[in-house]
């Protein structure tokens, strides 16, 4: 074998300088030294060994520096990065100690830490949170994403776009949320959710319940049904609909990573079979429409506007917009069926527990709903809720004392001020805290108190600023009325239909301390359970 100066040498130096070696005594005699290269040369270790050195020393050095602020001073974190994986270990073993550890490194304030050698700037600065959702823009920040999110959201998705056709989507969607449309969901909500709450005292027979898995079914069908119900009337395809949606849900959970055979393959798959009854669904839609059929979903509200915006480009000689095609109706009814379904079904889950050991709420809720509703079986129409103001203020604290999405990941397209005396680099992962915005401004913000949202107090209009529980900006969630709405109606027909009471365990002997990320939060576990107490049928 040849070593790398023979190489170098050529033959002609090989005849000239030859070298070999008997016991400890060196002869000179026309050949080479024969080392045993069967094993790499110490010096490749050295090597080896330097360039990790060199390598974990440029790492720590580079944490160091993006972590000074023009002051000098440094951001609170930790004292140093872990080589290459950062936080990631500690985050996935104990979550919820891992972001208290960070909210209390600067609160409120910036602090850092490290995930996979990213830069990461937590935010619990209310003013300095709300500037990092105020902006999406390519040349300067943009959501952060899943790493399977192009694979089972695909590239069309609404959580990629940005700029004009950001825009122009979401101002199409001002017909999805008008009052009429709002109180026609609110009637289709109410059957779903009694027809689920029957299902669970039937199946339950006064036994505990893990109540999060029920809750999560409910949520799913009533998104369905709400969203597409006239169009998905086929048994058995919106029986594989339910399972395809549950593909892409597990996708996101599992290792990213896209090759048949993988749950992330399999929850594309689930998204081309999803897109495809959607498709379907958007131009029977569109038919009905024309055919004079008034709008009984939140596809038919979008597919009327649609129809009037292409009606209003042709008038104009100009091609449709984008959005009005079946084929991106799909992509987005998809999308709002998919963040209909982690944070809706967290705050649902959230109602419940809480609602368990604040009988004086409940007590409230359900003096509120005798005296709007004397038949509680009767359906709820959309001006009954309507007038249901302390129910509101009940959903309205559930979701500020424990918003869903406790974080939004951003992440910078280029250096990013966020204060006077600190810039974020490019490709830094920035973290507004949600959790951390409701904890500030409102009086005693640690305890639940739905009596703040009250017209004695109006903290709702005082700390506005501070509910970060929808966002902000351009990705401000268009679906926030729907999803109070989903949830005061949960709360209206639970009161009056059930009785109910939670076991904790050692686990969730305190929910301030102890949440599960799935990824939203949850209690550390919901065992409930129910009695009936009232008329469910509408």
């Amino acid at each position: 074998m040849l070593n790398a100066s023979e190489l170098l040498l050529g033959t002609a130096g090989l005849e000239l300088m030859q070298w070999t070696t008997t016991n400890d005594t060196v002869m000179v005699s026309g050949k080479p030294p024969l080392r045993d290269l069967g094993s790499p040369s110490i010096s490749y270790w050295k090597l080896a060994m330097a360039l990790v050195v060199l390598f974990l020393t440029w790492e720590q050095a580079y944490f160091l520096a993006k972590r000074r602020r023009r002051s000098g001073k440094m951001l609170p974190g930790p004292s140093y990065a872990v080589p290459l994986v950062g936080g990631v270990v500690q985050m996935v073993l104990d979550p919820y100690k891992f972001w208290e550890d960070q909210r209390k490194a600067a609160f409120p304030g910036l602090s850092y830490n490290s995930i996979l050698g990213k830069l990461m700037v937590f935010s619990t600065d209310v003013d300095v949170s709300r500037r990092m959702l105020s902006v999406n823009d390519e040349s300067s920040l943009l959501m952060a994403v899943h790493p399977s999110a192009k694979a089972i959201l695909g590239p069309n998705n609404l959580a990629f776009m940005h700029g004009p056709a950001h825009k122009a989507i979401r101002k199409s969607f001002l017909a999805l949320f008008t009052r009429k449309a709002l109180g026609t969901y609110v009637e289709l909500q109410d059957g779903v959710v009694r027809a689920h709450i029957a299902d669970w005292l039937a199946a339950a027979q006064g036994r505990e319940i893990e109540i999060r898995h029920f809750i999560r079914d409910m949520n799913a069908a009533t998104s369905q049904h709400v969203f597409a119900g006239p169009y998905l009337d086929d048994g058995a395809e919106r029986e594989k609909f339910s399972a395809a949606f549950m593909d892409m849900t597990q996708g996101f959970l599992a290792f990213p990573l896209c090759l048949p055979g993988t749950q992330v393959w399999k929850g594309k798959q689930g998204r081309l079979f999803i897109l495809g009854v959607l498709r379907k669904a958007a131009a029977r839609s569109k038919a009905a429409l024309q055919a004079g059929v008034e709008p009984r979903c939140l596809m038919d509200f979008w597919a009327l506007r649609c129809l009037e915006e292409i009606a209003e480009s042709e008038a104009a000689g100009e091609a449709p917009p984008g959005h009005t095609s079946d084929e991106a109706m799909a992509d987005t009814i998809m999308d709002f069926l998919f963040a209909s379904q982690d944070a809706s079904t967290a705050s649902l889950v959230w109602l419940t527990a809480i609602l368990a050991q604040r009988p004086d709420v409940l007590q409230k809720v359900r003096e509120e709903q005798a005296r709007l509703r004397p038949e509680a079986s009767a359906t709820i129409t959309g001006d009954v809720l309507n007038q249901m103001t302390y129910s509101r203020q009940v959903v309205k604290e559930v979701l500020r004392y424990r918003p869903p999405a406790p974080m939004v990941p951003q992440i910078t397209q280029a250096e990013f001020p966020l204060t006077e005396d600190y810039t974020a680099p490019k490709g830094a992962l920035l973290m507004p805290s949600l959790i951390a915005a409701s904890m500030q401004g409102f009086t005693d913000a640690h305890a639940f108190d739905p009596d703040r949202f009250g017209p004695e107090r109006k903290e709702d209009m005082t700390c506005a600023k501070n509910f970060l529980t929808f966002g902000c900006g351009p990705h401000y969630c268009v679906g926030r009325e729907y999803a109070s709405n989903h949830l005061i109606v949960y709360l209206a027909i639970l009161a009056t239909s059930c009785d109910w009471t939670r076991r904790r365990t050692e686990a969730s002997a305190d929910d301030a301390s102890n949440w599960l990320y799935l990824p939203t939060i949850y209690p550390h576990d919901s065992l409930i359970t129910l009695h009936p107490r009232g008329a469910l049928s509408a």
